[in-house]
């Protein structure tokens, strides 16, 4: 029984690690966000152990929403805007005691956006962007100890991100102006490398055995960005939308895990999550251009723990998406004139993790003649 417990929680808390922090689109919660990618592996980690852990997530964005509504002839139209986003995060996690543990994440992000109204709204071309996203650094500390906690625990987390991704990136865009020339711009904000702000990350999870086999879990993070505006130009032409934003950003997930006795290291999970870019944040101010909304996702996941390597899978399944009206979309409606911006979202995301749990090694026992 123990060992099924300890099994259980094992791979349930390496199933939370890939995607808190990802949402899918243009409102695109990037995988620089929160700390949920490394985070979680403290509770399995005894004073003086590592983990190591490279996640991979890719996703592509064409469904256009204003609000809620699905615009279903964009893609008819062929005038979808499409994008592709492969990222890798690479993450260390030491744990400083059973309870403190400290991490640090450095991503990489592949991005290609497909369109055709950034090339003059007669060809389709693809613009791109790659290389080091805005790194990450953080602690957490788990609330319970001991016997207090053979049944679950919560940890409570903070964490600093760094604007070390490159938040002007450019790219060739066609057929720019009235003599149709090529130009080199900056990229949109959805596939931009990092937001040039200083992020303060506050973040939980937690992890609760609910019979032998079944266990609740839960985690979210909301990422404080007090910096308003970047200085990157976004290339549209209302004058309030010139320069991009630093917004806020969160994502909240909960659902139920199940290992599996016949099957040492074999586990299935099923939860719900939410997470989205807010209209105004928290902290500062909002102004600047940026495309607020939300997403709900059905998020099944499997995983599997061979001696101490896991590998997980998640495929969150977008139920509902809401791009919200922006601050700048307030700013320049009327009474007779509605402005309210519209977004891509993906269908699905796709996230696989590997993780090595690096034991503490026993001290050397020598015998005395």
């Amino acid at each position: 029984m123990k060992k099924i417990l300890l099994s259980g929680l094992v791979a349930a808390s390496l199933m939370l690690l890939p995607a808190i922090s990802y949402a899918q689109g243009c409102v695109a919660i990037r995988q620089f966000s929160g700390l949920g990618n490394a985070v979680g592996q403290g509770n399995i980690l005894e004073k003086g152990e590592w983990n190591i852990s490279a996640n991979y997530r890719y996703f592509k964005s064409f469904r256009h929403f204003r609000g809620s509504h699905e615009e279903a002839n964009r893609i008819e139209d062929g005038t979808q805007v499409i994008n592709h986003q492969h990222g890798v995060d690479f993450n260390i996690s030491y744990a400083f005691s059973e309870r403190l543990y400290g991490i640090v994440s450095l991503p990489f992000q592949y991005n290609e956006r497909s369109s055709l109204y950034e090339h003059g709204r007669t060809e389709r071309h693809t613009t791109y962007s790659k290389g080091f996203s805005d790194m990450r650094i953080g602690a957490g500390y788990w609330l319970l100890s001991g016997e207090k906690a053979k049944k679950g625990n919560t940890a409570i987390g903070f964490g600093l991100k760094f604007p070390t991704g490159d938040y002007a990136a450019t790219s060739t865009f066609y057929n720019q102006g009235d003599e149709g020339v090529e130009q080199i711009k900056t990229v949109d904000q959805s596939i931009q490398l990092g937001d040039g702000g200083t992020g303060l990350i506050i973040d939980f999870q937690g992890l609760w055995n609910i019979t032998s086999t079944y266990f609740w879990y839960y985690d979210g993070f909301y990422m404080f960005n007090p910096k308003e505006t970047n200085g990157t130009p976004t290339n549209r032409r209302r004058e309030n939308e010139a320069i991009m934003s630093v917004p806020d950003q969160y994502a909240v997930r909960t659902g139920v895990f199940k290992s599996f006795e016949k099957i040492h290291g074999l586990g299935i999970s099923l939860g719900g999550r939410v997470e989205g870019i807010p209209v105004h944040d928290a902290i500062g101010g909002s102004d600047g251009f940026r495309r607020p909304g939300y997403i709900i996702s059905v998020e099944p996941g499997i995983s599997y723990m061979k001696g101490n390597v896991t590998g997980t899978l998640n495929v969150p399944i977008a139920l509902y998406r809401n791009r919200t009206q922006s601050v700048t979309d307030i700013e320049n409606s009327t009474p007779d004139d509605v402005v309210h911006g519209d977004a891509a979202f993906a269908d699905y995301l796709i996230n696989f993790s590997l993780a090595w749990r690096i034991p503490k090694k026993a001290p050397k026992v020598f015998n005395s003649l």
